[in-house]
């Protein structure tokens, strides 16, 4: 495709309300990209709207009436996707009242990011709910911006207590020997991130979850970056610390990506 496409509840979208999205940045969404109009994860997708829009207006989403308007506006195109859940009813001075949700579906062309590798620099940051992929982006492309600034690619959250949580708008992961090691911390549990981690488990390579502290990175073999629009790059460094870019990491993870299959809404 060569154009944006938007709908708004399976039908053209107003005005009005993109203003009024523009104006409350109230939601959330979530991202993926389309091949011939399948989709990879998207079970996975699904589950995240419904379960954050239960969290956020009190209600659920029609899945079926989303999939029959994702699939009309798709069709067999390559496309980057974004599905935002906002509400038209939600009132600003009454939060906690329960409000109609309403579905934005954004068609944009075919992303990729550079295949790496990310110089990155680890920051204190926390974002707000981070488990909720929500609208409230100006903290992390701020953390982005300043970390050009300071001559690097992007930067890496760590909490207040030095553990390894996640990147401005990606997951990290590292190789700690020939097995693969994720954070725990507070962070969006990515959908790329969750393909990995079966991914992974299908082809056999062993996987661990604990605290990654910040002074503990020199230890670690490799890392990566995964998320929506770049599955799996090799970080270079985080901060002075180099790792290794000669190992078949990258190789490794697409193999893994690979284990799902892209279907259709």
């Amino acid at each position: 495709m060569r154009s944006m496409q938007l709908s708004l509840n399976g039908e053209a979208a107003p005005l009005e309300a993109l203003a009024h999205l523009a104006g409350n940045n109230y939601g959330h969404f979530t991202a993926a990209q389309a091949r011939g109009g399948r989709i990879q994860g998207l079970s996975l997708h699904l589950d995240r709207l419904q379960a954050a829009t239960r969290e956020l207006f009190g209600n659920d989403l029609d899945l079926d009436l989303l999939r029959g308007w994702l699939r009309a506006l798709l069709g067999g195109q390559d496309a980057s996707v974004r599905i935002s859940v906002f509400s038209l009813g939600f009132d600003r001075d009454h939060p906690a009242q329960a409000a109609k949700p309403d579905v934005l579906i954004t068609l944009a062309p075919p992303r990729g990011l550079q295949t790496g590798p990310l110089r990155t620099c680890s920051v204190p940051y926390d974002r707000d709910s981070p488990h909720i992929k929500h609208l409230g982006s100006f903290g992390l492309f701020n953390q982005r911006r300043l970390a050009q600034l300071r001559g690097f690619d992007d930067a890496l959250f760590v909490t207040a207590d030095g553990h390894v949580a996640e990147g401005t708008i990606w997951n990290v992961g590292f190789r700690e020997g020939e097995d693969i090691l994720w954070p725990a911390a507070p962070m969006l549990e990515g959908i790329s991130m969750q393909l990995l981690k079966a991914g992974l488990a299908r082809i056999g390579v062993a996987q661990t979850t604990r605290v990654i502290t910040r002074a503990e990175l020199p230890q670690l073999r490799s890392a990566f970056f995964t998320n929506s629009a770049c599955a799996a790059m090799p970080i270079a460094c985080i901060d002075e610390v180099g790792f290794d870019l000669a190992d078949d990491l990258p190789a490794l993870l697409r193999a893994a990506l690979d284990c799902e299959p892209w279907v259709q809404p």
